[in-house]
């Protein structure tokens, strides 16, 4: 590499494959295509190294993309996982509409260099083990709800057979809830922000562990950019004369999802949250509007709580 090249600041942009990695450098238009093996991954690493990189940037592919993220991490290089949605509408932005690896590796380079996705930390070890579990945990819900639903509607010569699986799945969500208790229970600061966050009624171990999980951010931020991560913020919808109903959106579904469940616990729970909920009614405020209010009520202060470190009053809120 030459001396000129050792100044350009370099933003790499990877497209993720089961069975291999094309890897561009921008702006050098360097091109590379490599197995997705543990052992490749590791050297292009250190070779990645050799360079002044800026970024790096892939797309979140369901774990396919997991060996190079933490490669990079575990090496100190700066790596973004990104919403493959966003890629694909900068793709059309500027015009790019055939679709090759190579080509879509290039895309995501030009994306790195232009828009400059923000760097977060990558989930330690522990909490990916953690995420993990709780993904399982609601995957065997889903699958609890489905049978219990078949149980209703399919005649009883089928019964035995779903009721077996019935009591094997809960064994199964049981067991998965004690190794998440564990797992939470080995880490001191993942202890000491779950006996926070449940501090106030109507939040559970799962909404907490979730949180803790899929939203690191949580107490580092202020209100406003905390409501707008998960995706209770309202966006506003004005054009001209136009002035529509404002709606939430993006975010991140899973936090909303669980949120929600604990929040029509909550309501039913915890005094202040449930005055909050009464008084939106009463203003001829939907039941479901109503709810996503609350929920943002909800995770600005679990954020402030968090921040200060303290546990919950009725006064916080």
């Amino acid at each position: 590499m030459s001396s000129m090249e050792s100044q350009i600041e370099i933003n790499v942009g990877v497209d993720v494959g089961k069975s291999k990695l094309d890897i561009v450098l921008h702006p050098l238009d360097l091109h590379f295509q490599i197995p997705n093996d543990e052992e490749q991954i590791l050297k292009t690493v250190q070779v990645l190294k050799t360079h002044n990189i800026k970024r790096i940037v892939v797309e979140a592919t369901g774990r396919y993309e997991h060996a190079f993220v933490f490669a990079c991490d575990q090496a100190d290089l700066p790596i973004v996982v990104v919403n493959p949605t966003s890629v694909r509408r900068y793709a059309q932005a500027i015009g790019v509409l055939a679709k090759t690896d190579r080509i879509d590796a290039g895309v995501i380079a030009r994306f790195a260099a232009t828009i400059q996705p923000d760097i977060k930390p990558i989930p330690d070890k522990q909490s990916r083990v953690i995420k993990d579990l709780l993904i399982r945990r609601s995957q065997l819900l889903e699958m609890q709800t489905m049978e219990k639903n078949r149980l209703q509607i399919l005649p009883k010569p089928l019964h035995r057979s779903i009721k077996a699986l019935l009591r094997s799945l809960k064994i199964q969500i049981d067991a998965i809830t004690q190794q998440i208790d564990e797992a939470v229970m080995q880490v001191k600061h993942w202890r000491t922000k779950t006996e926070i966050l449940t501090s106030v009624p109507g939040v559970g171990k799962v909404l907490a562990y979730t949180l803790l999980s899929e939203l690191p951010e949580l107490g580092k931020l202020n209100r406003k950019e905390i409501a707008a991560l998960v995706g209770v913020a309202p966006m506003n919808r004005e054009s001209g004369s136009y002035n529509g109903k404002r709606r939430i959106r993006g975010g991140r579904h899973r936090i909303r999802t669980v949120m929600f469940m604990a929040m029509l616990s909550s309501i039913q729970c915890n005094p202040v949250f449930k005055r909050f909920y009464e008084h939106l009614k009463a203003q001829g405020k939907l039941p479901k509007v109503a709810i996503i209010a609350c929920m943002r009520k909800l995770i600005v202060v679990l954020n402030t709580l968090l921040k200060n470190e303290e546990r919950w009053c009725e006064k916080t809120a």
